[in-house]
């Protein structure tokens, strides 16, 4: 362990403050942040500690949406009431997505901002450009089982670990962040985080100091919802590939779906396409190995995780069956 400074601030200003000095991080439940700081991959010059900021509410909004606070637990989130049973998909995504003990600990924002989980990102003995740009991609040559298939670059193709962010992405969610400058701004879930590029060390848009006090999800979408996660074993495994679908029909004919994925690129990948050419179709099997087919069109997929799109596509036709009932 490196050593390093510490400090509690007691409001938001002062937070943000601290937060953007050269080498600062916030920290609230830990659960990535001190993973990574034993291997040494992280190795933050002063610690901001946000945990005790009043940041822990949920509030349903005027609009009869939800207003989730940047510290509200996984484990209050995936219980609450109102998240089962007007978004029973990101219900499904926190519990699918860690432990009890971890989902007590970890936080909204923490959660939406975990880095990845590549093994050789983890491992300070290998070539890795998020960890050390410049150094090279050790997974495009590498083994590449659980890396990304879409939007994937010649410096990274590590992919997003959450799942709350793909359920949050197909929810449209909003997530609002406190500036260094004391000015506040609102930002889709679907442009928080980035694809790699040519400068995959940056996860996300935000500047440094830029704080997350919180989530708004907008009023519930019409249809039907749900979230599916394909992995190795069931016991709290990283996902293969994982789903967040909507699916609203009337007489007969989709009016809106929405598709989310996980485990398939650098951020939770929203399936733009497939959604627009769903609409006003009838939704049957052809309907949706068509919307399969579209979601991972580009996909480009290394010597050990070709598998990943088919399974990305069977699993979106059989996602979407379930909602339609149609079978899943």
């Amino acid at each position: 362990m490196r050593p390093f400074s510490y400090e509690r601030p007691d409001d938001l200003a002062s937070a943000v403050q601290a937060g953007s000095q050269q080498g600062a991080y916030f920290i609230a439940g830990g659960t990535n942040l001190l993973d990574l700081m034993k291997v040494d991959v992280e190795r933050p010059r002063h610690l901001v500690d946000v945990s005790r900021l009043p940041l822990r509410e949920m509030e349903e909004t005027p609009g009869g949406g939800l207003r989730i606070g940047a510290l509200v637990s996984n484990a209050d989130l995936a219980t609450n009431e109102h998240v089962r049973r007007r978004y029973p998909m990101l219900a499904l995504a926190l519990l699918n997505g860690a432990s009890a003990q971890l989902r007590n600990q970890a936080t909204t924002a923490g959660n939406l901002l975990q880095r990845t989980r590549c093994s050789y990102f983890y491992d300070v003995s290998k070539p890795c450009n998020k960890r050390a740009p410049g150094s090279g991609c050790s997974a495009l040559e590498g083994y590449n089982r659980m890396h990304a298939v879409l939007g994937g670059s010649d410096a990274c193709i590590a992919v997003h670990p959450s799942d709350m962010a793909v359920a949050m992405t197909a929810l449209r969610a909003e997530v609002e962040v406190q500036g260094a400058e004391g000015a506040t701004r609102k930002l889709a879930v679907s442009e928080l985080h980035r694809l790699p590029g040519t400068t995959p060390e940056r996860d996300t848009t935000l500047l440094p100091g830029d704080l997350i006090t919180g989530v708004v999800l907008p009023p519930p979408p019409a249809g039907r919802q749900t979230y599916r996660k394909v992995r190795d074993r069931a016991s709290y495994a990283f996902a293969l590939v994982s789903v967040a679908a909507v699916l609203d029909t009337v007489d007969g004919r989709v009016r809106e779906a929405r598709l989310a994925l996980g485990g398939v690129a650098h951020k939770p990948w929203q399936a733009a396409d497939a959604e627009a050419m769903m609409a006003g179709v009838v939704p049957d099997k052809d309907a949706f190995e068509a919307a399969g087919a579209i979601a991972m069109k580009d996909a480009a997929a290394g010597k050990h995780n070709r598998f990943k799109v088919e399974l990305s596509r069977r699993t979106i036709v059989s996602t979407l069956g379930e909602l339609a009932g149609t079978g899943g």
